[in-house]
């Protein structure tokens, strides 16, 4: 590992992802930026995928039970200056890092977005890239992942009651304190592989049970976030009109999405106030065991609820 560069430390959070894990750390040890360390952490895999991840990486962590707490954990091991997380199905090409580090110096930003495209095969997958395809033009929907290791760190990384809008909701925290987020002149491939209707609306119920937190956390986002992509939209009619076949496809994907959001998003409120309702009575419990009202113990669950 070279002393002469910034150390970047690669995070790749991953569970059961034997398909594609293999590429996506190659590509990383394939890197021109030569002082990479690569930290994979592992969410109790039992398809081989932590024995190719030794194979290739500097440590291999188990850890969970999301994203965010994966991602946190590799923080907490990261030895570098600045950290770098993937997601186990991305493939960097070869000057990705030394590209995202440059841009990080050249403007002096605290973080930098690298944009995606789509890969794989089938229809659905075609109007995925077809949709990513618009926002690329657009730094604000881009998520930062090249951050200083140092400011997550202080910022207490990724929300850990978010699977899906953390990303969202670090450059929102970013973007409310000033932290520069510039956006790298490369782009990453995505490899979805051969998207179906169902694997798209099991993962959008997944993230949409993150909604009711990141909504409580940024008052107004989700719907700024909406109208931002319809602006892209708008933006690229042009591109998908020469593409129809796709373009309908594309909106028929992102209603089933925006359903499948809603459902998780219901989902996640039902969680909260049955987890409300635990700690209430805990409290409850707990005064009347130290003799005290019962009712006291609701009323300082609500005012710490209420802060949080």
């Amino acid at each position: 590992m070279s002393t002469e560069l910034p150390v970047i430390s690669v995070i790749v959070p991953t569970r059961n992802n034997v398909r594609t894990i293999e590429a996506c750390l190659a590509s990383v040890r394939a890197q021109t930026h030569e002082a990479v360390e690569l930290v994979v952490v592992d969410n109790h895999s039992d398809d081989g995928t932590p024995e190719i991840a030794r194979r290739f990486a500097d440590t291999v962590l188990t850890a969970g039970p999301e994203r965010s707490a994966q991602r946190n954990a590799g923080i907490e091991a990261a030895t570098g200056e600045w950290v770098v997380w993937l997601d186990s199905d991305m493939i960097l090409p070869p000057t990705t890092l030394a590209v995202a580090l440059a841009t990080a110096i050249e403007e002096d930003a605290v973080g930098v977005a690298l944009p995606e495209r789509t890969i794989g095969d089938g229809f659905w997958t075609a109007c995925r890239a077809l949709e990513r395809s618009c926002y690329l033009d657009d730094p604000w929907l881009h998520n930062p992942r090249l951050v200083r290791r140092a400011y997550l760190v202080d910022g207490g990384g990724f929300h850990l009651a978010m699977s899906g809008p953390e990303d969202a909701d670090l450059r929102l925290r970013m973007h409310a304190d000033g932290s520069r987020i510039a956006l790298a002149p490369i782009l990453v491939d995505h490899d979805e592989g051969r998207l179906t209707v169902a694997d798209v609306l099991r993962k959008r119920y997944y993230y949409g049970r993150s909604i009711p937190a990141f909504a409580q956390e940024h008052e107004g986002a989700v719907g700024a976030q909406g109208k931002a992509v319809l602006r892209s939209y708008v933006r690229n009619h042009r591109r998908l009109l020469q593409d129809p076949v796709h373009a309908a496809g594309m909106v028929a994907l992102r209603a089933m999405e925006a359903g499948g959001y809603a459902l998780g998003a219901r989902r996640g409120r039902r969680d909260r106030r049955g987890q409300g309702r635990r700690v209430h009575l805990q409290g409850c419990a707990q005064g009347r065991r130290a003799g005290r009202p019962a009712r006291r113990g609701g009323r300082r669950f609500r005012r710490l609820t209420q802060r949080g």
